[in-house]
C-alpha cells in the first residue's frame, strides 16, 4: 500500500517526541481495533476450520487461506502503533520499513484474488456442474492456491523499491529522525505507474472478473428451480462487499493522487496526500472484518454447536456447494450428462433411472430433495 503514513527514528539524546496528531490518533484507533479484533479473530478462524470441519469445501480453503494472510499482516500492527503512539519515530530499521509495506500489500492481492477464486468456483458449481465436480480435486486446489500466493509476491514488488526510510533534521532542537515514506526520486512518471498499477491489479481486474462471474451466475439462477441463495453464496458475497467498503477509498485516492499529478493541480495532489494516511489505515481494517462477518453468517448455529459454530457454517458451505451442483445437472442433462449421474448414483447407492416417465419421477424426486437441502441450509 502506498501510504504518506510517516515514521522516524531519534539518534539524539536530548528528550524530544513528536506530537501526536488528528490524523494519527484516528489512526491509532483503527490499528488497535484490527489488532485486538482481527488477530484472535483470524487465529479463531483457523483453528475451526482445522480442527471443527471434518469435510472442507473449496470455499471453506479459500477462507482459511484468507485468514492466514489477514493475521499475518496484522502482526505489523504494533510496529505502526509504535511509531503513531509514541512520538519517537521510527525504530525498526530500513529493512522493517520495506518489509511492512511489502507484506501489507502481498495481503491486498492475496484477499482480492481468493476472491476471485470463490467466484469462479461459485460461478463453476452453477453454470458447469459436471467440470466443477471434476476440478474440485485437491491438487487443483493447491496449484490455484499456489498460483494466487506467488502472483501477490510478484505484484507486490514495486512497493519495496518506492518506500525508504529518509532522515529529516529539526535544528530547533537538534535531532535528526528518520521518514519512512514513499519515494519515487522525484520522478512523476514513477509516481503515476505505481498508484496506477495499484488500482488496475489490485481492484479493475479482480472486480471486472468478480462481477462477470455474479452476472452469469444470477443469469443462470433466474431459469433454475430455486432461487434462494445458500450459506456459501451469502458468505462470499459478505467478503466482496466488506473488501469492496474498505479498499475502494484507498483505490479511489490513488486516481484523485495521478489525476492530480497529470493536470498540474497541487490542491488536488494535496487533498488526496493529506487523506491517504486515514484510507491506508481503513483498508489495513479489512483483514480484521472478516471474522465479525462470519460470526453474523453463522449465528444460528452459535446457541447449538456453541464454538463450533464457525465449523458448522463452512461444512455448510460444502454440502450447499455439492447440492448446486447435482440441482443443476439434473435439469435437461445429455446423455453423457445422464451416464456419469449414472455412476455417481452408484456409488452414493440410490437407483437411477434415464427413460421416460421413470426418468421424470426420479429427476423431479432429486430436485425436490435438493431443493429442500438448500432450504435448511438457508
Amino acid at each position: 500500500m502506498a501510504s504518506n503514513i510517516t515514521t522516524m527514528q531519534q539518534p539524539s539524546m536530548a528528550p524530544f517526541s513528536l506530537p501526536i496528531s488528528v490524523s494519527a490518533q484516528v489512526g491509532i484507533v483503527i490499528l488497535t481495533l484490527a489488532f485486538v479484533l482481527g488477530f484472535p479473530g483470524n487465529l479463531f478462524v483457523v483453528w475451526s476450520v482445522f480442527c471443527q470441519v471434518k469435510k472442507r469445501s473449496v470455499t471453506c480453503l479459500l477462507v482459511l487461506n484468507l485468514a492466514l494472510a489477514d493475521a499475518f499482516v496484522l502482526l505489523s500492527a504494533p510496529l505502526f502503533l509504535r511509531y503513531l503512539a509514541g512520538g519517537r519515530g521510527w525504530e525498526f530499521g530500513t529493512a522493517a520499513c520495506k518489509l511492512v509495506h511489502y507484506l501489507s500489500s502481498v495481503n491486498m492481492y492475496v484477499s482480492i484474488y481468493l476472491i476471485c477464486l470463490m467466484s469462479m468456483d461459485r460461478w463453476l458449481a452453477v453454470s458447469r456442474p459436471f467440470l466443477s465436480q471434476r476440478m474440485r480435486t485437491k491438487r487443483s486446489l493447491l496449484v490455484l492456491l499456489l498460483v494466487v500466493w506467488v502472483t501477490a509476491f510478484i505484484l507486490s514488488l514495486p512497493m519495496p523499491f518506492y518506500r525508504s526510510n529518509l532522515k529529516k533534521t529539526f535544528s530547533s532542537h537538534n535531532v535528526t529522525l528518520n521518514f519512512c515514506i514513499p519515494y519515487h526520486w522525484g520522478s512523476m512518471g514513477h509516481q503515476v505507474f505505481q498508484y496506477i498499477f495499484e488500482t488496475v491489479m489490485g481492484c479493475l481486474v479482480p472486480f471486472s472478473l468478480i462481477n462477470t462471474c455474479y452476472a452469469s451466475v444470477i443469469c443462470r439462477l433466474r431459469s433454475a428451480m430455486f432461487h434462494r441463495r445458500g450459506q456459501g453464496s451469502r458468505l462470499i458475497l459478505m467478503i466482496i462487499c466488506a473488501f469492496a467498503i474498505f479498499w475502494l477509498p484507498y483505490h479511489i485516492v490513488n486516481v484523485i493522487e495521478v489525476a492530480g499529478m497529470l493536470q498540474g493541480s497541487k490542491s488536488v495532489t494535496d487533498a488526496a496526500r493529506v487523506a491517504r494516511p486515514n484510507v491506508t489505515a481503513f483498508a489495513y481494517f479489512s483483514s480484521a472484518v472478516n471474522p465479525i462477518l462470519y460470526v453474523f453468517a453463522g449465528s444460528s448455529h452459535i446457541r447449538q454447536a456453541g464454538l463450533s459454530f464457525m465449523g458448522k457454517l463452512f461444512e455448510a458451505t460444502n454440502s450447499e456447494s455439492r447440492s448446486t451442483s447435482f440441482t443443476r445437472s439434473g435439469r435437461n442433462s445429455s446423455p453423457d450428462e445422464s451416464s456419469a449421474l449414472h455412476a455417481l448414483s452408484v456409488k452414493l447407492g440410490k437407483p437411477f433411472k434415464s427413460k421416460s416417465k421413470d426418468r421424470s419421477y426420479s429427476e423431479a424426486g432429486k430436485e425436490a430433495e435438493t431443493l429442500g437441502s438448500v432450504q435448511q441450509l438457508d
